[in-house]
Protein backbone atom coordinates (compact mmCIF):
# COMPACT_ATOMS: atom_id res chain seq x y z
CA UNK A 1 0.00 0.00 0.00
CA UNK A 2 2.70 2.47 1.13
CA UNK A 3 4.24 1.49 -2.53
CA UNK A 4 1.59 2.74 -4.46
CA UNK A 5 1.26 5.95 -2.36
CA UNK A 6 4.99 6.71 -2.72
CA UNK A 7 4.06 6.06 -6.38
CA UNK A 8 1.72 8.27 -7.26
CA UNK A 9 3.40 10.75 -5.41
CA UNK A 10 6.55 10.66 -7.63
CA UNK A 11 4.04 11.12 -10.63
CA UNK A 12 2.36 14.08 -9.07
CA UNK A 13 5.89 15.94 -8.46
CA UNK A 14 6.86 14.80 -12.07
CA UNK A 15 3.86 15.91 -13.57
CA UNK A 16 3.50 19.40 -11.89
CA UNK A 17 7.43 20.46 -11.73
CA UNK A 18 8.06 23.38 -12.94
CA UNK A 19 11.10 22.06 -15.20
CA UNK A 20 8.70 21.37 -17.85
CA UNK A 21 8.93 23.02 -21.33
CA UNK A 22 8.41 26.70 -20.97
CA UNK A 23 5.15 27.81 -23.13
CA UNK A 24 5.47 31.45 -24.99
CA UNK A 25 2.36 33.95 -23.85
CA UNK A 26 0.09 34.36 -26.58
CA UNK A 27 -2.21 36.51 -25.00
CA UNK A 28 -1.21 39.74 -26.52
CA UNK A 29 -1.64 38.41 -30.24
CA UNK A 30 -4.36 37.03 -29.41
CA UNK A 31 -6.13 39.94 -27.81
CA UNK A 32 -4.67 41.98 -30.93
CA UNK A 33 -6.22 39.51 -33.17
CA UNK A 34 -9.42 39.95 -31.57
CA UNK A 35 -9.90 43.50 -30.59
CA UNK A 36 -9.13 44.59 -34.54
CA UNK A 37 -12.32 45.99 -36.28
CA UNK A 38 -12.37 44.23 -39.82
CA UNK A 39 -16.37 43.67 -39.83
CA UNK A 40 -16.07 39.93 -38.37
CA UNK A 41 -18.41 38.95 -35.43
CA UNK A 42 -16.08 37.73 -32.15
CA UNK A 43 -17.85 34.39 -32.28
CA UNK A 44 -16.00 33.57 -35.90
CA UNK A 45 -12.68 35.43 -34.99
CA UNK A 46 -11.10 31.90 -34.16
CA UNK A 47 -10.88 30.59 -37.92
CA UNK A 48 -12.52 27.62 -39.13
CA UNK A 49 -12.97 25.58 -36.59
CA UNK A 50 -15.35 28.51 -34.81
CA UNK A 51 -17.17 28.59 -38.18
CA UNK A 52 -17.67 24.89 -38.53
CA UNK A 53 -19.08 24.71 -34.83
CA UNK A 54 -21.14 27.86 -35.70
CA UNK A 55 -22.62 26.22 -38.26
CA UNK A 56 -23.19 22.83 -36.87
CA UNK A 57 -24.83 24.62 -33.67
CA UNK A 58 -27.26 26.37 -35.67
CA UNK A 59 -28.37 23.49 -38.15
CA UNK A 60 -29.28 21.84 -34.93
CA UNK A 61 -31.16 24.93 -33.70
CA UNK A 62 -33.06 25.07 -36.95
CA UNK A 63 -33.65 21.04 -36.62
CA UNK A 64 -34.50 21.19 -33.22
CA UNK A 65 -37.32 23.97 -33.97
CA UNK A 66 -38.30 22.13 -36.64
CA UNK A 67 -38.70 19.24 -34.78
CA UNK A 68 -40.77 20.93 -31.75
CA UNK A 69 -43.11 22.56 -34.10
CA UNK A 70 -44.08 18.96 -35.77
CA UNK A 71 -44.42 17.49 -32.40
CA UNK A 72 -46.93 20.19 -31.32
CA UNK A 73 -48.76 20.07 -34.27
CA UNK A 74 -49.34 16.43 -33.89
CA UNK A 75 -50.51 16.80 -30.11
CA UNK A 76 -52.67 19.46 -31.37
CA UNK A 77 -54.52 17.85 -33.91
CA UNK A 78 -54.05 14.10 -33.30
CA UNK A 79 -55.10 11.37 -36.26
CA UNK A 80 -58.81 9.67 -35.78
CA UNK A 81 -58.52 5.96 -35.50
Amino acid sequence: MNRQIFALQRVARRTFSSSGRRLENQVPQKQKRFQEDDGMPIHLKGGVSDTLLYRFTMGLTVLGSGYVVYELVNWACPKKA
